[in-house]
């Protein structure tokens, strides 16, 4: 299937993904990092207790470790989140002399992607969820979903790595549907394209689907075998 076969059909059962506005930069990176091996309402609950207790981004690059890590304890992993996080915070007014992230809106997307991955901790989704929500840019992330989804269709073959999928579902979706084609596929994967016992006969997308084919193809050969 191609990309302009999938989005309507992800559309008609999910509905429509208008952008909305998003936080600043530095929030936004903060989240995702917050995000990482947790469930959404675990980092929100993290990154609330984070802005509640100190205020301001500049607080928390002033505050001790232990601190932080006691604030975002909620969203798991909190002893290496916190360490990174002050690091990051520190880190950026330490290269653009403040602590702002809004300049990357003006770079070309490839330096900015560049110059968010030398932080700690960040690599092409998280730096892609920052250029894609806050800045606007079409940078497409891949998340464990996105992947999935991605490969099942045959957007991406079996052996692209998750960091690579990044650059080949960017150069394959239009910049334009880039945000749309993100959230459906998180939302598809969610709800019915799962890792384990994919929900096949409520996809609508099934019809086309190589990889639904394939595991038809093989049960009929062990139905044979019997």
């Amino acid at each position: 299937m191609t990309v302009g076969q999938i989005l309507p059909l992800l559309e008609r059962e999910y509905g429509s993904h208008p952008r909305r506005h998003h936080r600043d930069a530095v929030s936004e990176l903060v989240l995702t990092i917050l995000s990482q091996n947790t469930s959404d309402v675990n980092s929100k609950r993290a990154f609330d207790k984070l802005v509640a207790d100190f205020g301001t981004w500049q607080a928390v690059a002033e505050a001790r470790v232990e601190d932080i890590q006691a604030s975002i304890r909620s969203g798991g992993l909190a002893q290496v989140k916190a360490g990174r996080i002050k690091r990051i915070l520190r880190q950026i007014p330490e290269r653009e002399g403040r602590l702002d992230l809004e300049f990357l809106g003006q770079l070309p997307t490839q330096e900015a992607k560049a110059w968010l991955k030398q932080l700690p901790g960040v690599g092409p989704k998280t730096a892609g969820c920052v250029l894609l929500f806050s800045l606007g840019r079409p940078v497409l992330p891949v998340d464990t979903h996105v992947y999935r989804v991605a490969q099942r269709l045959g957007l991406i073959g079996s052996k692209v790595s998750p960091p690579k999928a990044h650059d080949v579902l960017e150069n394959l979706v239009p910049p334009q549907d880039i945000y749309r084609f993100h959230l459906l596929t998180i939302e598809h994967g969610r709800r019915v394209c799962r890792a384990q016992k994919p929900l096949c006969h409520r996809c609508v997308l099934v019809e086309a689907c190589p990889s639904r084919q394939v595991r038809e193809a093989l049960s009929e050969q062990l139905v044979a075998l019997v």
